[in-house]
């Protein structure tokens, strides 16, 4: 009689366990709408969009496509590549991604249009190549990445060695609207800087023989910083409108000629050192390894170069250029041109 009950229980329990697995038959969410529910849902574990601004001029694409390639194969995140150049380079590098191991990226092709500048550049014969258009695309970034609340920007003669989700992930305080590198933030570069006479302070772009530049009362020993790189808060840019204010100031070099290339080297350095004057954040000294394009032959320390994130050869002595340094850091992460028209300048070739 002990048996009869026992029975009864495992009766219920076959019972139960049938029932079971029918109700997850006729219930059972298919897996490719599982993952639409969770996100419907949670808005917030979405993979965030990370967008990068980039230029993409005549005679320089190499060195966007190889930038490209070092972020791309060194982050798992989500990035959407926003190309700028002007109309007559845009078909070049549309077809150079299209046909290339980068034509998995995300990327949208802008048109720059250097009428926007009209009157606003003083021309200037010692470095005609730093007045080209898109050298003042940073001035414009809102114009050009409408739907973000934060954007990288990056010269195109930089490549990037860690993940550029941890350079996105860069804190903005309160009320900045960008941050940037400062020129005196890595003693391993100050070395490097003495050797080549290379200006960090803002005397080196500013001209304070002019009394419109004593009248911002910025000491002229005051720390320059390195706009290559910059992460961007858009809302504030917006808010304090900062492409007005570098435009005014663009427009007040044409007339009193307050800086010049023969100064800092370049002439979209000096308004943006005026208008984000002691209202910037920093990046990671690691992030913005630079200086390496300024000196044919001063070198800086492998271990120094593989520990760093970011590396930025501004300057004259480009990497797909000779002469030049660290050029094998620079040709691990450049692409061959499918059309043939960009080849590297190399002492053998």
């Amino acid at each position: 009689c002990l048996f009869f009950p026992v029975n009864q229980i495992l009766l219920l329990l076959l019972l139960l366990t049938v029932c079971a697995i029918l109700y997850n038959k006729v219930h059972q969410v298919p897996s490719a709408l599982k993952n639409e529910a969770v996100d419907l849902e949670s808005p917030e574990e979405m993979e965030e969009e990370i967008p990068v601004v980039i230029c993409a001029a005549a005679g320089r694409m190499g060195a966007t496509v190889a930038a490209i390639s070092s972020i791309y194969s060194n982050t798992e995140a989500n990035v959407l590549f926003y190309i700028v150049g002007l109309k007559t380079t845009i078909p070049h590098i549309r077809k150079w991604i299209e046909n290339s191991k980068l034509k998995e990226i995300k990327f949208k092709v802008v048109e720059f249009n250097p009428m926007v500048l009209k009157g606003k550049i003083r021309q200037d014969a010692s470095r005609p190549e730093l007045l080209q258009p898109l050298n003042f695309v940073r001035f414009y970034l809102p114009l050009l990445t409408q739907k973000h609340e934060k954007v990288i920007y990056l010269d195109d003669d930089i490549i990037v060695q860690g993940d550029i989700q941890e350079l996105y992930d860069t804190k903005l305080a309160p009320g900045h609207a960008a941050a940037f590198s400062d020129d005196c933030d890595l003693p391993s570069t100050h070395e490097m800087v003495r050797s080549v006479g290379m200006q960090n302070t803002y005397m080196g772009f500013l001209d304070y023989r002019k009394q419109a530049i004593r009248d911002l009362g910025i000491s002229p020993s005051t720390c320059s910083f390195n706009p290559g790189v910059i992460v961007a808060n858009m809302t504030e840019w917006k808010h304090q409108r900062i492409t007005k204010q570098l435009e005014k100031w663009m427009q007040r070099n044409v007339e009193e000629n307050l800086y010049s290339s023969t100064l800092g080297g370049g002439v979209a350095t000096s308004p943006m050192l005026i208008v984000f004057h002691g209202k910037y954040s920093a990046i990671n000294p690691m992030w913005h390894i630079r200086h390496l394009g300024w000196s044919p032959d001063t070198r800086y320390s492998e271990h120094f170069l593989q520990e760093a994130k970011l590396l930025h050869w501004n300057g004259r002595y480009k990497p797909w250029d000779y002469p030049s340094v660290h050029t094998d850091l620079w040709e691990n992460w450049f692409i061959p041109d499918p059309s043939g028209k960009f080849k590297l300048t190399r002492p053998d070739s």
